[in-house]
C-alpha cells in the first residue's frame, strides 16, 4: 500500500529520518526514569497527573472512515478510564494526528508527538508504519499499528494485533475450496495493493494455492485507482472461479459491483480494511450482500459476546449518529490492551517506555473482544485464527457471523518456513 511516486517518497522519508533521529534522541533523553513520590518509574509522556498517548491516523485519504471509528472508540475508553480515576492515579490523554495516509505527512507527525508520548495505541497503514519501524524501535515507544502486514512483526515496540494479512489469505483460500467449490486445477483471482499490504496478502493466497494445487491470477493496483473495470476484465478473461481481494472499501466496491453488473458473480473475500458497513447504501450495496465474505480475526460487531455488545452499546450512546464498524471493534480493542498494558507497567512501578514494553510482552493470554491473543513473542502473529463474516445491512455494523474462529495447522506450518 505505497504511493506510486517511490523516488519522491523514498527521498522524503530519508530526510525526515534524520530529523526524527535527533527527535528520538531527545525523547530518551528527557526520560530519566527516576522515581516519583509514588514510587514509580517515569519517563516520557506521563507526568504527576496525566499519561500521554499518541494516534497516528487517517482522517482524510481513503481509510478516513476506518481512522475515524477508531479514533472515537479509542476516546470513549480514555474519556471512561479518566471517569474511573484514571490509570496510576494519572488521567489518559490522547493526540490526534490526520496523516491523510500519507508517509511524508505521517513522518512529520512522529517527530512533533515522540518526545512527549508514553506510546500510540494506533499508527494507520502499512506504508506508514513500515517508514516508522526502526526509529518506534529504537525510540522504544509501544505501537499498536492498524495494519496487518507481516513484515511489521519482530520489534517488541511494535504490535500487530490479530492475525496478519498472509495467513487471513491461508485462511479464506481454505474457506473458498470448503465452502465455494474452488477445486484443484482451478485459478483464483488476487486484486492487491502495491506494497507491504498486498505483498504479505499475496503471499499467503499464493502459498495455500499452491497446496491445494490451485493458481493465483494477480491483479496489482495502488491505492488510487478506483474504477477496476479493467481488472474484472481480465479476471473473467482468466476464467478464475473466485476472488481475493486485499485494498480498501472504495476498491472492494468496484470491484464487487462491476463484476455483478457484467454477470461475472463469482464469490469474493475480503480483508478486514477492505470493508466498511456505509457501502451497504451504494449501488454496490446488494451485489457485496451477494458475493463478498471478509476474513478477519474479529468477531463482527453483531455477534453476540457479552463484552462486545456492552461495547457496541456504549457506543451508540456517546456516538449516536454513527455506525459500529470493524474499526470501532479495532479501536476499543487496542485500547483494552493498552488499558491492560498500563496497569501492569503500574504495577511493577515503572511507567517508563521500556517498562511498558516489558508489560506489553508480560502477555501470553491476552482475553479481549474474541480470540485469545499471545503477545509474548514479536516475531509471532498475536493469533493464527480467523472468523469468516459477510455483508448484512440488517446488522448492527452491517456484518454477520458466517463461520467462528478457528485455525488451521498449515497457517502455522506457512509462518514457521517463513521464518
Amino acid at each position: 500500500m505505497k504511493h506510486s511516486r517511490r523516488a519522491a517518497v523514498a527521498a522524503a522519508v530519508v530526510a525526515l529520518a534524520l530529523a526524527g533521529t535527533g527527535c528520538s534522541t531527545k525523547a530518551q533523553e528527557s526520560g530519566g526514569g527516576e522515581a516519583g513520590a509514588d514510587g514509580i518509574k517515569t519517563g516520557p509522556g506521563v507526568t504527576e497527573k496525566t499519561i500521554k498517548l499518541a494516534a497516528l491516523t487517517d482522517l482524510s485519504g481513503p481509510y478516513a472512515t476506518l481512522g475515524k471509528s477508531i479514533v472515537q472508540a479509542q476516546k470513549m475508553w480514555a474519556e471512561g478510564v479518566n471517569k474511573d480515576g484514571g490509570i496510576c492515579d494519572r488521567k489518559i490523554e490522547i493526540v490526534v494526528k490526520d496523516h491523510g495516509y500519507d508517509v511524508q505527512k505521517a513522518r512529520s507527525a512522529y517527530t512533533e508527538v515522540s518526545p512527549d508520548v508514553l506510546a500510540m495505541p494506533q499508527v494507520v497503514g502499512s506504508p506508514v508504519v513500515a517508514s516508522l519501524k526502526d526509529t518506534v524501535a529504537k525510540d522504544k515507544i509501544l505501537t499498536y499499528p492498524m495494519a496487518w502486514a507481516a513484515s511489521l512483526l519482530g520489534e517488541d515496540a511494535i504490535q500487530v494485533m490479530g492475525t496478519t494479512y498472509d495467513i487471513d489469505m491461508i485462511n479464506a483460500v481454505d474457506f473458498l475450496e470448503r465452502k465455494s467449490g474452488v477445486k484443484k486445477g482451478d485459478k483464483i483471482g488476487h486484486v492487491y495493493f502495491e506494497g507491504d499490504y498486498g505483498q504479505s496478502a499475496l503471499e499467503g493466497s499464493t502459498y495455500a494455492a499452491e497446496k491445494r494445487g490451485m493458481k493465483i491470477v494477480e491483479q496489482k493496483i495502488k491505492p488510487t485507482d478506483t474504477d477496476l473495470s479493467a481488472q474484472v476484465s481480465a479476471l473473467r478473461a482468466a476464467k478464475v472461479k473466485a476472488v481475493l481481494i486485499s485494498a480498501g472499501p472504495t476498491q472492494t466496491a468496484s470491484l464487487v459491483g462491476v463484476s455483478a453488473a457484467k454477470g461475472f458473480t463469482v464469490p469474493v473475500v475480503s480483508s478486514a480494511v477492505g470493508f466498511a458497513p456505509q457501502l451497504l447504501k451504494t449501488p454496490a450495496g446488494p451485489a457485496l450482500e451477494k458475493m463478498l465474505h471478509i476474513v478477519t480475526a474479529q468477531p463482527p460487531v453483531s455477534h453476540d459476546l457479552p463484552d462486545l455488545q456492552k461495547m457496541v452499546s456504549d457506543y451508540q450512546k456517546k456516538y449516536p449518529k454513527e455506525l459500529v464498524d470493524s474499526g470501532t471493534l479495532s479501536g476499543y480493542h487496542a485500547a483494552m490492551l493498552m488499558d491492560s498494558d498500563l496497569r501492569a507497567a503500574c504495577k511493577a512501578k515503572d511507567l517508563t517506555r521500556e517498562g511498558l514494553v516489558k508489560a506489553h510482552r508480560s502477555q501470553s493470554k491476552h482475553e479481549g473482544l474474541g480470540v485469545t491473543q499471545d503477545f509474548s513473542d514479536a516475531s509471532q502473529p498475536a493469533t493464527f485464527s480467523s472468523y469468516m463474516v459477510k455483508p448484512d445491512a440488517k446488522k448492527v455494523g452491517g456484518t454477520v457471523l458466517v463461520e467462528d474462529t478457528h485455525e488451521l495447522p498449515e497457517a502455522r506450518e506457512y509462518f514457521k518456513n517463513r521464518s
